[in-house]
């Protein structure tokens, strides 16, 4: 009886605070991601297990951040911003060079990819600088989180981590948007972006102008800088309306399909499920999208306004630049699919964003303190 009594209660505790919405989208695309990662990794059930612990972990992250009251989301804001900016200068004067590019630094115990914080930390951080300025937002407030934005965007492109530096700038850039940045000001800035495009063309290496000139015609390099992106859209085209079935992927499986368990997992899952497949698929990202968008409508204070927008639409951003540069869309910058691609930083960094929304969601009878 006493046993009967208190496995409600534990499973009222456990799941109090959590969206069964959003979590029934989320596993729906952890089931797909896993199902797509047999076949990508030709029957390798030691990398699905190893895909399993990163999804333990990553469900773990979520839950104990729904759990988090928001008050306590806004307090770390500022000391985890300052934070992953030190680390950011730490890897510019101390970090460890792999492949070309100097991403991690190693802090004895453990080696750590700095950049992967500033994801959830820039948004977090500028949400609480609009929100402490609400009453009297100016221009000037808006430049001052424009700085905060540009600053470990910098930093990361400096790195060199163009993929990385984009997406932490269209969270910032989110942020911005809902705060209700002027439609006159956003004008000038697009129109300031392409008057100096000459002079950010120079400013980027030499493998990133060679990934964007490959874009528009990949062929100049067919076997070399644009094989990755001819191979996606071959994968992509030749599934046709119903895919040629599981495991029956040729580009997969005769190793035509270069990060096939990684960046072009979208190229896997397309030439195997097909058309219909896709649509299920992107039915899925737009049911997440859709849900965090009602959270953020829903939202109780400015703060949690701007950071259910900013991790609803990094999320969107997320999905659309992966499938997007498997297609052929847009250039190669080592984008994973949202819960769908394997490994574990972007797994646990995606439920962070995911567990702050139903945090939002659930405590949003709260009243900050």
């Amino acid at each position: 009886m006493i046993r009967q009594a208190l496995w409600p209660r534990l499973q009222r505790r456990l799941t109090q605070y959590l969206d069964p919405v959003l979590l029934a989208g989320v596993g729906a695309l952890l089931l797909i991601g896993l199902t797509v990662l047999y076949s990508a990794s030709d029957g390798s059930w030691a990398r699905v297990q190893s895909q399993l612990v990163n999804i333990a972990a990553a469900l773990v992250v979520m839950w104990m951040v729904a759990n988090v009251p928001l008050h306590y989301l806004m307090r770390i804001a500022v000391p985890l911003y300052v934070t992953g900016m030190v680390l950011l200068i730490g890897v510019a004067l101390f970090g460890e060079i792999s492949h070309g590019a100097r991403r991690w630094l190693n802090l004895g115990f453990a080696t750590i990819q700095p950049s992967e914080l500033m994801k959830i930390a820039v948004p977090l951080m500028m949400a609480w600088y609009f929100e402490k300025h609400e009453a009297t937002l100016t221009l000037k407030n808006y430049f001052v989180a424009t700085l905060l934005l540009l600053a470990p965007v910098a930093l990361i492109m400096r790195q060199p981590d163009l993929g990385t530096a984009i997406l932490i700038f269209a969270s910032g850039f989110f942020v911005l948007f809902l705060a209700g940045l002027s439609w006159r000001v956003l004008a000038a800035l697009a129109t300031l972006a392409v008057g100096s495009a000459p002079f950010l063309w120079n400013m980027l290496h030499d493998y990133q102008k060679h990934r964007i000139l490959m874009l528009l015609d990949p062929t100049q390099d067919a076997l070399g800088k644009g094989y990755h992106t001819i191979q996606g859209m071959i994968a992509v085209g030749s599934g046709g309306a119903l895919g040629k079935g599981y495991f029956n992927g040729t580009q997969t499986h005769l190793d035509f399909l270069p990060e096939r368990a990684t960046d072009f997992i979208f190229a896997v899952y397309s030439e195997e499920f097909g058309f219909l497949g896709n649509l299920l698929l992107l039915g899925l990202y737009l049911f997440i999208v859709g849900r965090g968008f009602v959270i953020t409508a829903n939202a109780s204070t400015a703060f949690t306004r701007l950071m259910a927008g900013s991790i609803t639409l990094t999320f969107f951003t997320y999905t659309f630049v992966n499938m997007g540069m498997v297609s052929g869309i847009l250039p190669v910058v080592g984008v994973p699919l949202p819960l769908v691609s394997y490994g574990g930083t972007s797994m646990v960094t995606l439920m962070l964003g995911i567990g702050m929304l139903m945090s939002i969601h659930t405590h949003k009878t709260l009243v900050q303190t």
